[in-house]
C-alpha cells in the first residue's frame, strides 16, 4: 500500500492527503486501482454490487485535487443516463466538499450532451448549425420514418415489387393489398429505424452501407434496401433542417478531426472517465478516445478510464450498443503492462451486496449460459464459421464475497437465501408471494422488496392481484414503476416561475408561484389569496403597511430572490438556478437538465426568457414532457415498500428481497417473425440487417438471411440470459424464483378479469438447471 507521503503531492495539503489515505484504505483491492490511477488507459470490469460508482467518485475527487483541475482544464465523466449523471455528480461534489474543495474542475455528461457541446461550438466544422436545425429522436412510427419509406418506394419500385412477391405469390388482390400495408406500415419502417441507427452509430455513411451491401447480396438485397432507406433518411434530415442524436456524435467527431479544434478541446480536458461502458457504441468510444488524447502527443495513450460490466449488457438487441467493443477494450488494456508488471485491466470481482448463496446462483447462471448457448454455424457452403468470430454470452468473471472487515460486509441470508418454486399457476404464484411478503415484513418492517418481471402487463397483473393483500397491510406500500406519471410537472413549475419573473405584478402569476413554493415545502401554509391579491403590497410593502409576519416574510424573500435572479443571471442559466432553488432531487435535476437542453436547442441564437417561456408553453399545453426516471432509492427502494418493476428498469438498483416469477420456457426466447411478414420468409428484415452490419464490423461473413437470423437469435438469447443475471444480482438477502405449470400463452392478450384461460407452461431451461444444481433450495 502506498505510504502517506507517496499519496501526498505538492498540489494537496497534508490534511487532504490524510483524507485521501483514509478513503483509499476503505476501498477494496479492485477499487484501489481507480484511486491510484495517474494517467493512461485503464479498463475496469466490475461485477454487480462491486461499488463502482463510489470508487469512480473517489477517483474523480482525488484526480481533481492532485491535478488542481478547474473549469478550463477539467475531468470529463460520461455516463449512460441523465439520472445516473445526476447521481455521480452529487457523489463527486460530496467528496470534494470533504476535501474542502469547491465543486469545480469536472463535468458529468451523457454522451449526447457532450457531443452537442462540442458540435455546437464549431458549426463550421461539425456541419451542425443549430440556429436553423431542429433536433429529433425519431421512433419507428415517427413522421420522418414514414416519409423516408415513401421516398424509397418512389425511387426503387423494382425492389418494392420483389418484396411484394416474397417467397411466393398467387396474384390475389386482397393478399397484395395486405402485403402492401405490412411493408409500408411495419416492415420497411422497422428496417429504416434499425438500419439507420446501426449504420450511423457505427460511423457508416449511406455510401459505406451501399458498398457493404455489394459484399453480402441475398434474394432481396436487404442491405441495399437499408442503404437506400438510409440515403433517403439523410436527405430528408437536410431538407427539413433536422438533426438526430447520432448526428451530434458524428458532428463532434468532425470537429475532432480538425487538428486545431482537437488540440483546443484536449487542452481543456485532463482525462475522461466513462461509466456503463458495456453500453457504448463505436462512435462513442472513438469520440472519447480523441477527447482524452494528450495535446500534441498522439503517440501517448489517452487519459481514459472505461468502467462497465459486459455481463450486464442488456440493451444491445434494441439499441446500437454492443458489449463486444468494451470487451475488446478490456483485451487491449490487458496487453498493456506497466513497469511494475501490473496490467491496465482491473476486474472488480468482490461485491458486498448479496449473500453467498445468491452469488453462487448468479455465478452458476454465468457458467451455465456459456455452456448452453453456442454460436451458430454459417449455413452456406464454404462460408466462414461464426463459431470462430462470435464471443461467448458471458465474460469470464466471478462474483466473490468481500474480505473480512470490509465496510460493506456481505449480508446474512434470509431463510435459505434462495427459494425455487413451482406453483400450479400464476394465481398461486402471486398468493405465494403474498404469504412470503407478509412473513418477511412482519419480521423486518424496515426492509424493502421487489417483484421483477419481463413486461409491464405482468407487472399490472401482479399489482391488481395484490389489491386485497394491500388493504390488509396498509403499512406496506406497493409501488408499480410502470404506472408512474410519465408527464413531468417540472416544465409547468419552471414556466410558472418564469412567467412571474416577467410579470411580478400579476396576481395570477404570483399565486401560481406561491402554490409551487408551498407544495415544495419551501414556505409554510398560509392564505395565498391574501398575499396575491395585491402583489405590490406583498413584494414591496411601504412603511404604512402592517409589519409582515415571519411566515409572510419568508414567502416574500423567496419571491424577491426570483426577481433578482432574472436581472443577474443570463437566460440559459435560469432553469438550472430554478431547479436548485426548488430543491429538486437527483431525478428531477436530470429532468430539468433534459428540459434545458431541449429549450437551448429550440432557442439557439435567440436566447431570452421570453423565447424560453414560448417553448415551455408549447411543451406544457400541447405535448407534455417525459420525465427522467428516478433511479434513486427514494423512489424505487424505499423501506417498507414492495416495488413491482421490469428487469430492465431494475438495473442499478437492489433490494433486501427479490421475487422473480413467470420463468417459462420462452426465457431465453427466440426472435419471432410477425405473421403478416412471413410472406418474405421466416425472418425479420430489420434483424437481418442489424446482424449483417454488426457481422461486417466484426469481420464476419453472413452470406444468407438465414445466417444473419441465426446470429440474431443467438444474440437475443444471450441478452435474455444477461437480463436474468442482472435480475438475480439485485437481491441482497433473499431471492425467490418461480416457474408456473400454467400461465398465459401471450401476456399482452391475457385478461384475467374476463376469465381468460391459462395454458400448460414448461419451465425455463435455466430454472430446471438451477433446480438440479441446488436441489436443497427447491420448495415442494
Amino acid at each position: 500500500m502506498p505510504t502517506l507521503s507517496a499519496l501526498h503531492s505538492d498540489n494537496i495539503t497534508q490534511s487532504q492527503a490524510e483524507i485521501i489515505a483514509r478513503w483509499r484504505s476503505g476501498l477494496r483491492l479492485g477499487q484501489r486501482t481507480l484511486a491510484d490511477w495517474r494517467g493512461g488507459l485503464l479498463a475496469v470490469s466490475a461485477v454487480p454490487g462491486a461499488g463502482k460508482s463510489h470508487s469512480m467518485a473517489v477517483a474523480a475527487a482525488i484526480t481533481i485535487a492532485n491535478q488542481k483541475l478547474h473549469q478550463r482544464h477539467q475531468l470529463v465523466i460520461v455516463t449512460l443516463t441523465r439520472s445516473a449523471a445526476a447521481n455521480i455528480k452529487d457523489k463527486i461534489k460530496n467528496c470534494l466538499k470533504e476535501l474542502g474543495l469547491p465543486p469545480i474542475g469536472y463535468s458529468v455528461n451523457t454522451i449526447h450532451s457532450l457531443a452537442l457541446s462540442i458540435a455546437s461550438k464549431h458549426p463550421e466544422l461539425s456541419k451542425l448549425d443549430l440556429t436553423d436545425r431542429t433536433l429529433v429522436m425519431p421512433s419507428v412510427n415517427h413522421k420522418l420514418i414514414e416519409e423516408t419509406v415513401q421516398s424509397w418506394l418512389s425511387r426503387y419500385p423494382n425492389s418494392y415489387r420483389q418484396l411484394l412477391l416474397g417467397e411466393s405469390f398467387d396474384g390475389e388482390e386482397t393478399e397484395r393489398l395486405r402485403r402492401q400495408s405490412a411493408l409500408r406500415t411495419e416492415i420497411l419502417p422497422s428496417l429504416t429505424f434499425t438500419a439507420v441507427r446501426e449504420a450511423k452509430s457505427s460511423g457508416l455513411s449511406p455510401a459505406d452501407l451501399w458498398e457493404i451491401a455489394k459484399l453480402y447480396p441475398d434474394r432481396y438485397d436487404i442491405l441495399s434496401i437499408g442503404a437506400g432507406l438510409y440515403e433517403a433518411y439523410q436527405e430528408l434530415l437536410i431538407s427539413k433542417s433536422y438533426s438526430d442524436y447520432d448526428e451530434m456524435i458524428v458532428g463532434a467527431l468532425r470537429v475532432m478531426q480538425d487538428p486545431a479544434a482537437r488540440r483546443l478541446w484536449q487542452q481543456q480536458v485532463y482525462a475522461v472517465f466513462e461509466d456503463e461502458a458495456q453500453d457504448s457504441s463505436p462512435l462513442q468510444e472513438r469520440l472519447l478516445r480523441q477527447l482524452a488524447g494528450i495535446p500534441n502527443s498522439p503517440e501517448l495513450p489517452p487519459n481514459l478510464i472505461r468502467v462497465g460490466d459486459p455481463n450486464q449488457a442488456i440493451n444491445s438487441t434494441f439499441t446500437p450498443a454492443d458489449p463486444r467493443y468494451f470487451r475488446e477494450f478490456c483485451q487491449e488494456c490487458s496487453e498493456v503492462v506497466d513497469v511494475d508488471k501490473t496490467s491496465r485491466l482491473e476486474k472488480m470481482e468482490q461485491a458486498g451486496r448479496s449473500t453467498q448463496i445468491i452469488m453462487d446462483t448468479a455465478n452458476f447462471v454465468l457458467d451455465w449460459g456459456n455452456e448452453l448457448l453456442q454460436p451458430p454455424a454459417a449455413d452456406a457452403e464454404g462460408a466462414s464459421q461464426l463459431e470462430s468470430h462470435t464471443e461467448s454470452v458471458f465474460w469470464l468473471q466471478t462474483i466473490r464475497p468481500v474480505s473480512p472487515g470490509d465496510a460493506q460486509p456481505n449480508p446474512i441470508a434470509q431463510d435459505n437465501g434462495v427459494e425455487l418454486h413451482t406453483p400450479i399457476d400464476v394465481y398461486e404464484s402471486v398468493r405465494s408471494i403474498e404469504q412470503k411478503l407478509t412473513t418477511l415484513f412482519k419480521a423486518n418492517p424496515g426492509a424493502n422488496a421487489a417483484i421483477l418481471v419481463r413486461e409491464n402487463r405482468q407487472a399490472k397483473f401482479i399489482f391488481d392481484r395484490l389489491s386485497d393483500w394491500k388493504r390488509l397491510h396498509p403499512d406496506i406500500k406497493i409501488f408499480e414503476a410502470g404506472e408512474g406519471d410519465r408527464t413531468s410537472k417540472i416544465p409547468g413549475e419552471i414556466l410558472a416561475l418564469m412567467q412571474f419573473m416577467t410579470r411580478p405584478h400579476s396576481p395570477e402569476y404570483l399565486k401560481s408561484v406561491l402554490k409551487i413554493l408551498l407544495n415544495r415545502k419551501l414556505i409554510d401554509a398560509q392564505d395565498l389569496d391574501a398575499l396575491a391579491v395585491f402583489p405590490e403590497r406583498f413584494l414591496y410593502p411601504s412603511i404604512l403597511e402592517n409589519p409582515q409576519t415571519e411566515t409572510v416574510l419568508r414567502a416574500r424573500d423567496l419571491c424577491c430572490e426570483l426577481l433578482r435572479a432574472r436581472l443577474s443571471l443570463p437566460p440559459d442559466r435560469l432553469i438550472s438556478y430554478l431547479s436548485d432553488r426548488l430543491n429538486y432531487q437527483a431525478s428531477e435535476l436530470a429532468t430539468a437538465d433534459k428540459l434545458a437542453d431541449r429549450i437551448s436547442m429550440q432557442t439557439y441564437g435567440r436566447s431570452s426568457i421570453y423565447s424560453t417561456i414560448e417553448v415551455l408553453q408549447e411543451i406544457v399545453t400541447t405535448e407534455g414532457f417525459e420525465n427522467i426516471d428516478d433511479g434513486s432509492e427514494s423512489r424505487y427502494t424505499a423501506s417498507g415498500q414492495v416495488t413491482i418493476i421490469t428487469m430492465h428498469k431494475a438495473k442499478g438498483l437492489d433490494w433486501d428481497y427479490v421475487f422473480i416469477p413467470f420463468l417459462n420456457d420462452r426465457i431465453p426466447g427466440q426472435l419471432w417473425t410477425p405473421q403478416g411478414a412471413k410472406f418474405l420468409g421466416d425472418f425479420s428484415l430489420a434483424e437481418v440487417a442489424r446482424a449483417k452490419i454488426r457481422a461486417h464490423l466484426h469481420h464476419q461473413s453472413l452470406p444468407t438471411p438465414k445466417d444473419a437470423w441465426n446470429l440474431a437469435n443467438y444474440l437475443k438469447q444471450g441478452e435474455d440470459l444477461r437480463l436474468l443475471y442482472v435480475a438475480i444480482t439485485r437481491a441482497k438477502k433473499l431471492l425467490w424464483l418461480a416457474s408456473e405449470k400454467e400461465a398465459p400463452f401471450l401476456w399482452n392478450r391475457f385478461n384475467w378479469q374476463q376469465g381468460d384461460r391459462l395454458q400448460d407452461s414448461k419451465p425455463s431451461p435455466l430454472f430446471t438447471a438451477l433446480c438440479k444444481q441446488f436441489p436443497q433450495l427447491v420448495k415442494r
